[in-house]
């Protein structure tokens, strides 16, 4: 119940971007044969709602060869060859499952650019893991901004879990090496560490995060075991640039998108899964603690075109 009851806030989340994509498939599907002009108008749509050219060529290419073998007839059949598609580009993205568990503590670097939500989605993953029985230590390692650490605090209290902050203008990988080294002391099980918002293009920006980077693998071997990138759906074509970029920098190990909600350009999330094969491990879809969920392929498929 709890699960079908996420499904229907995730699928009206997206209805911005069902909207979008309803526009130009709705006459799509409720076709009785399939022809060349049905598959053009079914190219339109999925370009425009974002899911981009390459994306849109695999599930075209996916749907001619159903219709070429009679698997699709008719519209209603077209739509769930679409779906398929989709999820199985975003399958192909997550991580194979394995039995082995995370190294203790787990130490996660979250990225991004100002105003993508990084500090509100870190706390809400420490509020999750908390609820789950885990001892996260939230890290205001974002020195830049005062305004930033004082987020920090507030989202530790709601969270209930203690928090490791620097002063502004101080050295971030400093903060973020001596709460790697207060975790081990009291065995907390994750770090959980905010960054300052960078912008993509500014090399010596990105350089500040190399350097925690290699500060945190002083601090435990193997550390940051994770890199995530945190990315406003609503930017649309900028988060793939946003992607290539800290990517090529840091070597990005996930990627969380939020206002998922608020955009009619979820196709993104398609997109950057097809383009550069990194895991899409968290989604937000509001502005509650339990709005921010772990990624399910079928099920985001599902909810934008079912």
């Amino acid at each position: 119940m709890a699960e079908r009851t996420f499904f229907s806030r995730l699928r009206a989340g997206l209805q911005k971007t069902r909207q979008a994509l309803q526009q130009g498939l709705d006459t799509v599907f409720s076709r009785s044969r399939i022809d060349t002009e049905t598959l053009e108008e079914l190219e339109e749509a999925l370009i425009m709602a974002d899911l981009g050219v390459h994306a849109t060529q695999k599930v075209l290419q996916d749907v001619t060869a159903r219709v070429k073998e009679k698997a699709i007839e008719a519209g209603g059949d077209l739509r769930q060859g679409v779906m398929t598609t989709v999820r199985d580009i975003l399958l192909a993205a997550m991580p194979p499952a394995t039995q082995v568990g995370r190294p203790q503590p787990w130490v996660l670097m979250m990225v991004g650019v100002n105003g993508v939500g990084k500090t509100t989605t870190l706390g809400k993953l420490a509020y999750q893991l908390r609820e789950a029985g885990e001892t996260p230590l939230l890290v205001a390692a974002d020195t830049f901004r005062a305004a930033a650490i004082e987020q920090a605090e507030i989202w530790a209290r709601r969270a209930k879990v203690d928090i490791i902050k620097g002063q502004p203008g101080g050295d971030a990988a400093a903060v973020a090496f001596d709460a790697v080294q207060a975790a081990q002391a009291r065995h907390a099980d994750c770090v959980l560490i905010d960054t300052a918002g960078r912008l993509h293009t500014k090399t010596h920006l990105m350089d500040e995060l190399k350097k925690m980077q290699r500060v945190l693998g002083r601090a435990l071997s193997g550390a940051p075991h994770d890199v995530w990138l945190v990315l406003d759906a609503t930017t649309g074509q900028n988060a793939i640039m946003q992607v290539q970029q800290f990517h090529a920098a840091l070597g990005l190990t996930g990627l969380v998108l939020t206002k998922l909600d608020g955009t009619a350009r979820g196709g993104i999330v398609v997109n950057i899964a097809d383009q550069f094969r990194l895991p899409i491990r968290y989604i937000g879809i509001g502005e509650g603690v339990d709005d921010l969920r772990p990624f399910d392929a079928a099920a985001f498929a599902e909810a934008l075109l079912a």
